[in-house]
């Protein structure tokens, strides 16, 4: 009935978009590069754009200009638009496909056969990318042998002796996310597939649950001292120093340094406590936590949450299963044990035995170790439940292909998220946003202007590491020539200014990353608490833009004017916790309360 009303008006805005993006796109065509004139004829004569006809899809075109942001403006508009977000990814990678053949007249036809074959089977077969879908699957399997072994009952019974309300169970999801800080992937798959039992008892809908998880990982992830993530970043940094010859401070003492200057990953998660503490919501999410509560609807109606409705039976304890805490603790411990020496050891096989504990994690496979880990949890998953007689070995494979296939929908989200990624790279999209404000830095707001731009590239691409590793030896360089050319950069007082522009590299990109519906880690967020993942991101969104605004304005920008980041940060914190006290509602108001 509201769907005649509804459909035209998501036509409607998704055409705005993309005609404002046009509009835009030509308007600086007369600026864009030489090699780019094609495109406003072939605009003209009604075709697709032309970029770079001789580049073939896999090389990097940096003169694809306003054109190469089109593929993600027009996935990430349709995801939101109309909610079918695999459609959407796979229309991005299809145009920019088109794009990157150079061929207006064919492009569409040969374009929809390069997103399979070059760029979605690229995504496939990555090794990297490989062995996070097999280590997906492998959790998914791992959380489905615990509930069907008794172990998820024995934590939901544990965790709601304190958790006893919606409040505590948020508290408790954020202290378990904060807990596995080593790295964003493990992190977000543990924390959810281990809390959502509980949060579902409580009531906690699954947006709140996928935003916590969300929200304490790459946060957690990108500023503690011995993480997967912390080897990539000093590398960005180290390479970016290289290009300063007087500079003599190593890349990791910049890196501690400039912990304190990531506004955006501090305090969001603080915002995830006071949310937590203070029982508070606002604009979707509040919605969606009254439905939970009112309702017992975990999830919009209608809403895919990726799990096989068909195979939940086989995930069910069978009568008289025992629950047993030690067939959950024993396994999830194995998984997290396991990762961390997986990364000591692989770590050490790169660094040497002399190498310190930040070097072994930092130059880690985690990729390996986390395969290792997830495996060694199933094995010992199994053989202790077909031990204990609570399964047969055929129920526990049974069990363990009934949990992969709660993953699969997630999992093709994510494998067309990294195709997209790839077209990004072909078109030189990361490329382009950074040329297109690196001219116009200027000295007090070089960190604000970084920690933007950092989030726009993430955002676009979907990948927080991508954004780093374009912009790191942009900006670090940039930060030293600004002090320079005001003869301050032999003054150790005026360093904060590379501390905070390194700050904004790492905060703004993990800022784009939480708002991006085309970024792994949000993807999966919502693969590990079964949550349509555009709910997640719809509900997200107004909590990272506000802890976004915060970070910038009260934050950023003052410190790069000079104020110390520990004078700054409580001002946000404050200010934070002021907008859910007047801004947010309570959950359980009166009219809203579940029955006891």
């Amino acid at each position: 009935m509201k769907l005649s009303r509804v459909v035209p008006s998501k036509y409607a805005i998704l055409a705005l978009v993309l005609i404002a993006f046009a509009g835009v796109a030509i308007a600086q065509d007369s600026a864009a590069p030489e090699a780019l004139a094609p495109v406003a004829d072939s605009l003209a004569a009604g075709d697709a754009p032309v970029v770079l006809q001789e580049a073939p899809p896999e090389a990097p075109t940096p003169n694809a200009g306003w054109w190469s942001l089109l593929p993600a403006v027009l996935a990430i508009g349709a995801a939101l638009a109309f909610r079918q977000v695999i459609v959407a990814l796979f229309l991005g990678v299809w145009v920019g496909a088109w794009i990157a053949s150079g061929d207006p007249a064919m492009g569409w036809f040969t374009g929809f056969f390069e997103a399979i074959q070059t760029y979605i089977l690229s995504a496939i077969t990555d090794e990297g990318h490989a062995a996070i879908i097999l280590f997906s699957l492998l959790i998914g399997g791992l959380v489905g042998l615990i509930q069907k072994g008794g172990g998820t009952q024995a934590i939901v019974h544990l965790v709601t002796k304190w958790a006893k309300s919606a409040g505590r169970g948020q508290l408790a999801t954020a202290l378990l996310g904060i807990t596995i800080f080593f790295d964003d992937y493990a992190n977000t798959l543990i924390v959810g597939g281990t809390m959502r039992p509980i949060t579902d008892t409580l009531r906690i809908s699954r947006e709140k649950l996928a935003y916590i998880v969300d929200s304490t990982a790459a946060p957690v992830a990108c500023i503690a001292l011995v993480t997967t993530w912390i080897g990539t970043e000093v590398g960005y940094i180290g390479e970016a120093i290289a290009q300063i010859p007087d500079y003599d401070e190593s890349a990791y003492s910049v890196f501690l340094n400039s912990i304190g200057y990531s506004f955006y990953p501090l305090l969001a998660l603080l915002f995830v406590f006071l949310v937590a503490g203070m029982k508070r919501d606002f604009g979707p999410m509040l919605k969606a936590e009254r439905r939970a509560r009112t309702t017992g609807q975990l999830a919009r109606p209608g809403a895919n949450v990726g799990a096989a409705e068909a195979d939940a039976h086989l995930l069910e304890p069978k009568e008289g299963t025992p629950y047993r805490l030690i067939n959950a603790f024993l396994p999830i411990g194995v998984l997290v044990v396991g990762v961390l020496v997986g990364l000591w050891i692989t770590g050490r096989a790169s660094e040497g035995p002399d190498a310190s504990i930040q070097d072994v994690i930092g130059a880690a496979d985690s990729y390996k170790a986390m395969m290792w880990a997830s495996l060694a949890a199933v094995v010992t998953a199994i053989t202790m439940y077909v031990g204990q007689r609570i399964v047969t070995i055929d129920e526990a494979v049974e069990s363990l292909m009934a949990g992969m296939r709660t993953m699969l929908f997630a999992l093709m989200i994510l494998t067309l998220a990294w195709a997209l990624s790839g077209v990004n790279e072909a078109l030189g999209t990361g490329e382009f946003l950074k040329d297109l404000l690196s001219d116009r830095l200027i000295p007090g707001l070089v960190p604000a202007l970084v920690f933007i731009l950092a989030a726009a590239t993430a955002f676009a691409t979907g990948s927080s590491w991508g954004a780093m590793g374009i912009l790191m030896p942009l900006v670090v360089p940039l930060a030293w020539n600004v002090l320079a050319a005001d003869g301050l950069h032999t003054n150790a007082e005026y360093h904060h200014i590379i501390y905070s522009a390194v700050s904004a590299v790492l905060a703004g990109a993990v800022w784009g990353d939480h708002c991006s519906p085309i970024s792994d880690t949000t993807i999966l967020s919502s693969l590990a608490s079964q949550c349509d993942h555009i709910d997640h991101v719809r509900t997200q969104i107004p909590y990272a833009l506000t802890v976004g605004a915060v970070a910038l304005f009260l934050g950023t920008i003052p410190a790069g004017f000079g104020a110390p980041w520990w004078a700054v940060l409580p001002i946000g914190a404050l200010v934070l916790y002021l907008v859910l006290r007047f801004v947010g509602k309570p959950v359980d108001e009166p009219d809203a309360m579940v029955a006891a």
